[in-house]
Formats: C-alpha cells, structure tokens, sequence
C-alpha cells in the first residue's frame, strides 16, 4: 500500500488530526486504517463463523479486518490469533485483510480452522504433561513403600538403643529392601517436577 498524501480535517474550524491515504490494490484511493486500533464506527454485521462442529455468532463492525475477528474469536473459543487460520469462499485470509473489501457480508460465513502445527504443539505438549503425572505418581509409589520401610529401620534402631540384640539377617533384609526401592527409583524416567522429586527421594 503506498502513502500518496496526508491533509488535516478541519471541523467547525477546529484541527482534528491528519488523514493519510492509501491506494488499494483496485486502484482506489481510500483513507489509510490504522493498526491495533479498533474500528468502532459504521455498520455492524453478523457473521457465522464454524469451528468443527461448533457454530458461532459473532458481531464485529464491518469494516474490521480478519485479524480483528481472530481477537474477538480468541474469546470465544480459547484459540490465541496466531492458532487460528479463517476461511472465507474457500480461502484463507491474512490477518490485514479487510472483511468488507473480500465481500463479507452480514451473515457471511466464515470457517475456522486449528492452525496444524499449534494442534502438533498441544498434543505434545499434553503427552509432555501426561508422562509427567506418570512419573509423579510413580516416585509417590516408592516414597509409601519407603516410609514403611523407615518405619521398620526406626523400630530397630530403638530395639538396638534399649540393649536388646538384633540379628544382623534383620538389618541385611531391610537394608536389601532400601536398595530395591532405590533401584525402583532408577528406572523412572522423569522431567520437570517428576525430576525434583525422584531426586529428593534419592
């Protein structure tokens, strides 16, 4: 878009600001949009947006652009602009796109898809998490059988403090128990907060 000019608008001899213009593609020459700054003014239209099975409603003035709509169907759906590509007659659209200069309408319809790679990302990110609380509950396993086991160590250390002999099988079998629970501890395979805590147990 090329900047041809800018003029001052002057309204009951008061300056209200610059105006710059742009020329279209189409060869119209059309005040210049600002970005980031929402367009309240005009019309408003309806449109009919799909996400799967889902069908939403969404009212937005009609000089928005598709980036505009992607904000306002972030808090409808959950989906973060940059997760979401729109479809309109069959083909995407950039974000700068203006929704009346393609021809979107008042009850226009609209098709919203999940950006593939953000769809790749969550899933990761969801079996990251999985394998986590896996590991979590894991290491909480051992640390029950190990509490027991501490049980048992306290329970002979105050027989052996009050003078009475314990024979050394007691302390080979507990001390062999310890051992499995520390190996145990070794075949988790952890990250993260499953990590720390496999270490404290160690």
């Amino acid at each position: 878009m090329k900047r041809l000019s800018s003029s001052k608008r002057v309204v009951n001899n008061v300056v209200k600001g610059e105006i710059e213009w742009e020329l279209r593609p189409g060869g119209m020459l059309v005040q210049k949009r600002t970005m980031g700054v929402e367009v309240s003014s005009g019309p408003v239209i309806k449109i009919k947006v799909s996400h799967g099975s889902y069908h939403h409603d969404i009212s937005v003035p009609a000089q928005s652009t598709f980036g505009d709509l992607k904000r306002v169907l972030a808090q409808e759906t959950g989906l973060e602009p940059k997760e979401q590509r729109l479809l309109f007659q069959g083909k995407e659209k950039d974000d700068e796109e203006c929704l009346h200069m393609v021809g979107v309408t008042d009850m226009s319809k609209v098709v919203l898809l999940e950006d593939p790679a953000s769809k790749e990302r969550k899933l990761e990110e969801m079996k990251r998490n999985q394998s986590v609380v896996k590991a979590c509950e894991e290491v909480a396993k051992v640390r029950a059988e190990v509490d027991k086991l501490s049980e048992k160590v306290i329970a002979l250390d105050a027989i052996v403090r009050g003078g009475t002999k314990v024979a050394e099988k007691e302390f080979l079998v507990l001390t062999e128990l310890l051992m499995v629970q520390l190996l145990q501890l070794d075949t988790i395979e952890a990250d993260g907060e499953a990590k720390v805590q496999r270490r404290v147990e160690v």
